[in-house]
């Protein structure tokens, strides 16, 4: 191998020869020395690595983080079951009251005579209407315990206002029902007034102390109004008779029947049948005496008959 040499300053040239065994020992110089360099910066980073990693302190740090992140997620996985609990039993609580809240509507439907499908509690309300895109950007969705709660306390509004108007409807139904009114009997008619007349016996003027409707032998004798049979059975001039009393001193009586169809201490209906027409006791036909008593004492029943119901 010849080597020149350039000289930089004066352009001068020298050369060199070089022998096998000096080639070899420069060309392996040349080549070992940045492979050398090489490895041992290698070594020495691999060497740095592995220290900083298997160090025990290292290691217990590491042991330490991964059982604080276990256990916050214990933490969080317990809390996010013990909350669902919750709300899954206020949903449940909220899903019982509106049943009971469905099943209050439907009977003050019925209290209230609506029409059929006026108010359906058993399907859901209808709705509708146009839509408008919301600004989701603005938008906040609302806390969902938050929600159930004013849903739970609108319910319970709901249910209070339900039950005072229930109990209102409730007072006046029974108003209606102990409010003497109507006549004694489905079909018939007016064969004696209230007061003075000739007895059908003697022919006396004599005290009539209540109206007479005469009709077909084995009709129906209805209640005027609602009330707890307190007579039913045989009294003298009355033959069959069925006393009941109303409350607040109304008492009624249905006398001359065939045959009595309520017992004493029976709670009847307004417009239950509680007799049937006949002629016993002091009567010339088929028909039934009406009494009213107020407070004691008989008073027309004219002017109960000739009532409107509430």
């Amino acid at each position: 191998m010849k080597i020149i040499v350039v000289s930089k300053r004066h352009g001068s040239t020298r050369s060199f020869t070089l022998g096998g065994w000096t080639r070899a020992l420069l060309s392996a110089c040349i080549v070992g020395i940045p492979v050398g360099a090489a490895t041992l910066a290698v070594s020495h980073l691999s060497n740095t690595d592995a220290s900083d990693v298997m160090t025990p302190e290292s290691a217990l740090a590491w042991s330490e983080s991964l059982e604080r992140q276990e256990a916050e997620v214990e933490e969080a996985r317990y809390l996010t079951e013990k909350k669902l609990a919750a709300i899954t039993l206020r949903v449940a609580e909220l899903q019982a009251r509106l049943v009971r809240l469905d099943a209050l509507g439907e009977r003050l439907t019925t209290m209230a005579k609506l029409d059929n499908g006026e108010f359906d509690f058993s399907r859901v309300p209808a709705l509708g209407g146009p839509e408008e895109d919301l600004d989701e950007a603005n938008y906040a969705a609302p806390d969902f315990q938050l929600v159930l709660e004013q849903l739970g306390e609108q319910i319970e509004d709901r249910q209070q206002q339900l039950d005072t108007l229930e109990a209102l409807m409730a007072k006046r139904k029974l108003q209606n029902d102990v409010f003497l009114a109507g006549r004694p009997i489905k079909k018939g008619w007016m064969s004696s007034r209230y007061g003075r007349r000739s007895d059908p016996f003697n022919g006396r003027i004599a005290w009539h102390a209540g109206v007479d409707f005469a009709g077909k032998a084995g009709s129906n004798i209805i209640a005027v109004a609602a009330g707890v049979v307190t007579w039913s059975g045989e009294r003298y001039g009355y033959g069959e008779m069925v006393e009941v009393n109303h409350g607040n001193g109304f008492t009624t009586r249905y006398a001359h029947c065939k045959e009595s169809l309520v017992n004493v201490g029976d709670v009847i209906k307004k417009g239950q049948i509680v007799a049937l027409m006949g002629s016993t006791g002091r009567s010339t036909g088929p028909h039934v005496h009406f009494e009213v008593y107020k407070n004691g004492r008989t008073v027309d029943p004219a002017a109960y008959i000739h009532r409107t119901n509430r």
